[in-house]
């Protein structure tokens, strides 16, 4: 039995081809905002971290009606890192608009959600995106999404997809080429025509599996998920099976349905429909909401397995409890069991040592959104260097993760990014060109060697350059990878630097810190020009006497202290290149800043005694209040440690 009423669809994408653009103009076209009403460009992303970043988090559903018809809309994230988001919520839908962009064409994560949608037997309805583009060739897009949906064995129903061209920005849709453009008025008619109606018996036992969650204050648990069979409304007493074998009991306080931007209150949920329900004491993803009387227990979510670990631990540094407001292995376990109820995709273990904990994901940018996240929150917590996860193989031989790096830069900077990369133990696949005056390279290359590699690869190509990667496979382990020598400049007393102190120091190397920023004895403030650490002061101010000269005072003004993305390379590379894993003391991320610690006796750090188990200097940067105010983590962070300076320079 089907509802004809009701459409589910979810928006499937690589990073920026326009997904949530595309959502906000369906919304306008249906009629969802008043006239005049002021909305927020890409609406659906709520979250402060999406709005900074640009870039799609979470999940989330909405809801337009047209014609009559009820169209359930599932806007995804577009980074590889986020891959669990798009695994969850693929079960809720019957079809995917699937969009590429008709410049760039078909990129790594379009393979990988295509992928993921074949495998649940979802038909697509494919959008070229952004033909307003100059130099386009939808052609050509159309001849790659074919080629691509035959690599990956579609089926003949697959393969006869519909199309449609399309402008999310510009709000208009056409379904053939030349055609006037007026509104997205034909995507919508699409839809209702080509996506099969909701599948489901109402008079079933209840049946529902939860593919994401919300938290309310005043609510509770929010369990959102598509009704497989059944009916439910507010008093009903349902079961609910948590992944632990455990069954509660509860009753439904809320049925909430969606339209647009907001949630409303339904008398009564029917199958087919895309609901919330409230009222359960506890709840995680991937559980089953079902019938008392008939029970029916559906099978956990499938999602693919982490391939970055990084330990936390609480914050032990010089400045430890001074500006979190959660400092203690308890509010850290806590959290990050939290963290477990919605993200899918995070693995969470306990360690040897008390309050160390081992967090594993998808990537950096999936763990860097979490450590930000807690940040914001006011925990104070000390995170290791990202780890890829091995693995063996049948004859006991290490394997690590490859993955499958797509370049787009100016024919200029190819030179200093195919070094870079084949330094880092990069297989060029392919290299050809883009558009007039660029090149596309295909890479395959270790994982371990695109650790902390997107912030020089920004600078190689001035900002021009454009980085895609998806993981590939496991394969065997590569060599070890070469790095460059550099010292650091260590703080070798606690104080406020200043411009005097700083300004002397300049000759020696690149400074992380500028004036009036708190140090400690043993804080990494710069790097240095040659391959030793430095003990510096520059908390050294300059000495007053009576004595005057007929020339003025020199004005004294340090030059601004070296950007954030190289204070962080510049950690990366000195652990790779003395090969521990994580003896150093790990950097502190605090509400307000970020440091790291070193080991700074002369005598402690020749014979390896500080409590991390080794000698040498930390080389992670010391980070102060003032500048991390206006500071985010970025996605390549090779510790915690890296920002961009500006929320309009994340991508």
């Amino acid at each position: 039995m089907s509802a004809p009423s009701i459409r589910n669809v979810a928006i499937i994408a690589h990073v920026d081809h326009g997904k949530t653009t595309l959502v906000d103009g369906l919304l306008k076209q249906a009629g969802t905002f008043r006239t005049g009403e002021v909305v927020a460009e890409r609406a659906m992303d709520s979250n402060d971290l999406e709005r900074e970043r640009g870039i799609t988090i979470l999940s989330k559903c909405t809801a337009v009606t047209w014609k009559g018809t009820r169209i359930n809309i599932v806007d995804t994230p577009g980074h590889a890192d986020f891959g669990g988001e798009v695994e969850r919520v693929l079960g809720m839908v019957d079809c995917v608009l699937l969009l590429v962009d008709a410049y760039e064409g078909a990129m790594p994560q379009t393979r990988f959600v295509t992928q993921k949608a074949f495998e649940m037997g979802l038909s697509p309805i494919v959008v070229v995106n952004k033909i307003d583009r100059p130099g386009v060739d939808p052609h050509d897009v159309m001849d790659q999404v074919f080629e691509l949906f035959m690599s990956l064995g579609a089926t003949d129903k697959q393969l006869d997809f519909p199309v449609i061209y399309a402008s999310g920005r510009q709000g208009y849709a056409i379904r053939e080429l030349g055609q006037e453009p007026k509104d997205l008025g034909p995507m919508l008619d699409l839809i209702v025509e080509k996506v099969p109606p909701a599948e489901g018996d109402i008079n079933a036992p209840l049946l529902m599996q939860v593919a994401t969650l919300d938290y309310d204050d005043y609510l509770g648990y929010m369990a959102i998920g598509r009704m497989r069979n059944g009916r439910a409304k507010v008093g009903d007493r349902v079961l609910l099976a948590h992944r632990d074998g455990k069954k509660e009991e509860f009753r439904v306080q809320k049925v909430l349905g969606f339209q647009g931007l907001k949630r409303f209150e339904l008398a009564e949920a029917l199958a087919g429909d895309i609901v919330a329900f409230t009222g359960m004491q506890n709840l995680n993803v991937g559980e089953t909401i079902t019938s008392i009387a008939e029970p029916t227990i559906l099978p956990l979510l499938k999602i693919d397995a982490p391939t970055i670990t990084m330990n936390f631990q609480v914050n032990d540094g010089p400045f430890a409890g001074k500006e979190g407001k959660y400092v203690t292995s308890r509010n850290l376990r806590e959290r990050l069991d939290r963290e477990l109820k919605s993200n899918v995709a995070l693995r969470v273990e306990e360690t040897a040592e008390a309050g160390v904990f081992k967090v594993s994901g998808r990537g950096e940018l999936h763990l860097s959104v979490l450590i930000e996240t807690m940040r914001r929150e006011g925990y104070e917590v000390c995170v290791s260097q990202p780890q890829v996860i091995l693995m063996y193989d049948d004859k006991g031989k290490i394997q690590e993760p490859y993955e499958d790096a797509v370049i787009d830069v100016d024919e200029a900077y190819v030179g200093p990014v195919v070094s870079e990369l084949n330094r880092r133990l990069g297989v060029m696949r392919e290299m050809r060109p883009s558009a007039a005056g660029r090149v596309r390279l295909e890479y395959r290359i270790p994982a371990r060697g695109l650790i902390g590699y997107r912030s020089q690869f920004m600078t190689d190509t001035r900002g021009t350059g454009v980085l895609y990667t998806q993981f590939a496979e496991y394969a065997a382990q590569g060599a070890d990878i070469r790095t460059r020598q550099n010292g650091v400049l260590i703080a070798s007393e606690e104080g406020m630097s200043n411009a005097y102190g700083l300004f002397y120091l300049q000759e020696r190397g690149q400074m992380f810190i500028g004036p009036n920023v708190h140090v400690y004895a043993g804080m990494v403030v710069g790097i240095h020009q040659r391959d030793n650490d430095l003990i510096v002061n520059p908390t050294k101010s300059k000495k007053l006497t009576n004595i005057r000269t007929t020339a003025a005072d020199e004005k004294l003004v340090p030059a601004p202290p070296a950007d954030a993305r190289v204070r962080a390379r510049v950690h990366q590379r000195r652990r790779a290149r003395r090969g521990d894993a994580g003896v150093d003391p790990p950097p502190q991320v605090d509400p307000r800043s970020q440091r790291a610690q070193a080991v700074l006796e002369e005598a402690r750090r020749s014979r390896g005694l500080s409590r991390y188990g080794g000698g040498g200097a930390m080389v992670s940067v010391g980070f102060s209040s003032r500048v991390m105010a206006s500071c985010t983590l970025t996605p390549e962070l090779p510790l915690v440690s890296q920002t961009r300076l500006t929320p309009q320079f994340l991508s």
